[in-house]
């Protein structure tokens, strides 16, 4: 058994992660029916679904191309000027937010092969980001209490909330190819809807 300081025993809590994905449904399901794509009854069951790797990967991509459905039809709505312009603005921001937890769950779900896949190795840090803890020169990480540090979904949340927020990787550089194409999709995504925004407000002013 390796009792090495740069392995991790201790199992990733997986309840952050189904917090995240009822979050996401019941944003959706709040939003106005004009900006709803699919039936409303699908996003309602997937918070009950098994975590699995293959299902978790197909329940992402339908509430991603859900979630850019929505933005689409926003983009749309917004020259008619035919909805409410607080509707719009709460609509707008309830997207940002599912944008923020639909990217952290990607970020988790694929970085290193997933969550079982990162228990089983038990290897130090990511394979696919940066973060600060794997900065830290390795002599120094028992001082820090990093020594067999591994991301947790928290940490992928952080990174969807900072990319949104800002338009681009914050603390956590990207390395892979996936991730960057993720985060430029994720970012292009928050930056229509805080365009949208930010162009509807100026108009009710």
């Amino acid at each position: 058994m390796n009792t090495s300081p740069e392995h991790v025993d201790k199992p990733e809590p997986r309840w952050q992660a189904v917090l995240a994905l009822l979050a996401i449904s019941g944003i959706y399901l709040a939003l106005p029916p004009w900006f709803t794509v699919g039936p409303t009854w699908l996003t309602h069951r997937m918070g009950r679904h098994s975590l699995n790797h293959a299902l978790g990967i197909a329940i992402n991509a339908i509430i991603t191309l859900a979630l850019i459905g929505s933005v689409v039809l926003l983009v749309r709505t917004l020259p008619a000027h035919k909805q409410a312009p607080l509707s719009l603005l709460f609509s707008g921001a309830e997207l940002w937010v599912a944008n923020v937890l639909v990217f952290a769950l990607w970020y988790w779900r694929l970085d290193g092969g997933g969550p079982n896949v990162r228990e089983n190795r038990r290897e130090f840090g990511s394979r696919s980001f940066v973060f600060p803890q794997m900065q830290i020169e390795k002599i120094e990480r028992g001082r820090f209490n990093v020594g067999g540090w591994r991301p947790g979904f928290v940490d992928y949340l952080f990174i969807a909330f900072t990319t949104s927020s800002t338009f681009g990787p914050t603390d956590a550089p990207v390395l892979a190819r996936w991730a960057k194409g993720l985060t430029m999709c994720q970012i292009f995504i928050s930056l229509s809807i805080v365009v949208l925004l930010i162009s509807r407000a100026v108009g009710i002013l």
